[in-house]
């Protein structure tokens, strides 16, 4: 006998969605009246609610630490661009930028989100796109280093990202920029073994 689709095992691996500054309303994970919340094409979203900073780079770095969790994707705003940025990497800073966030590590930790194909994907959809070393005056730059620098060593490495929308962008523009650089990652993760599936 199959199993129905309620009591299938959902063999997609998930993607964490955090617009992390409280003060900005962040993306709408809700997909459209049904109240269903949005998926990208062979993946499940898990929105996380922003926070204060280190309970918040805890908390993804909690998320990453169960299998099922392949990706994470930062969002918040860029005050140096009128299109979307991809960042490609984070400082080893503190969060008030006055020291070394840790003494032990890198001065650079690179994200491992696929940044040219999340550029292309957000150009696709009729965006204006780039990628960019540039940190900004944020909690963006500590939560991408913080998460980076907390993952272990070994060669199944999720996708960690960050992508920064205009400052002045409305909601419906936001939301297509995170949807399109989602589904870019998505779209380079693999189904969970079935030992994993839950």
């Amino acid at each position: 006998m199959l199993a129905s689709p309620e009591t299938r095992p959902d063999r997609r691996p998930s993607i964490v969605i955090c617009a992390y500054d409280v003060a900005d309303g962040g993306w709408d994970a809700v997909e459209d009246l049904s109240g269903a919340i949005w998926h990208p094409a062979g993946a499940r979203t898990v929105p996380v609610a922003a926070g204060e900073p280190a309970h918040l780079a805890e908390l993804l770095s909690d998320h990453l630490r169960d299998a099922d969790c392949r990706a994470v994707l930062l969002v918040g705003r860029t005050h140096r661009s009128d299109g979307f940025r991809v960042q490609m990497r984070a400082e080893n800073r503190s969060l008030d930028g006055a020291h070394r966030l840790s003494e032990t590590g890198p001065a650079l930790a690179r994200a491992t989100a696929p940044v040219a194909e999340m550029v292309r994907a957000l150009k696709d959809a009729g965006l204006a796109a780039d990628a960019s070393s540039d940190d900004e005056d944020d909690a963006g730059g500590f939560l991408l280093y913080s998460i980076l620098s907390a993952l272990p060593d070994d060669a199944d490495v999720p996708a960690v990202g960050l992508l920064r929308a205009p400052a002045g962008v409305g909601q419906i523009m936001l939301d297509k920029g995170v949807r399109a650089a989602a589904a870019a990652i998505a779209r380079h993760l693999s189904p969970l073994p079935r030992a994993r599936a839950t």
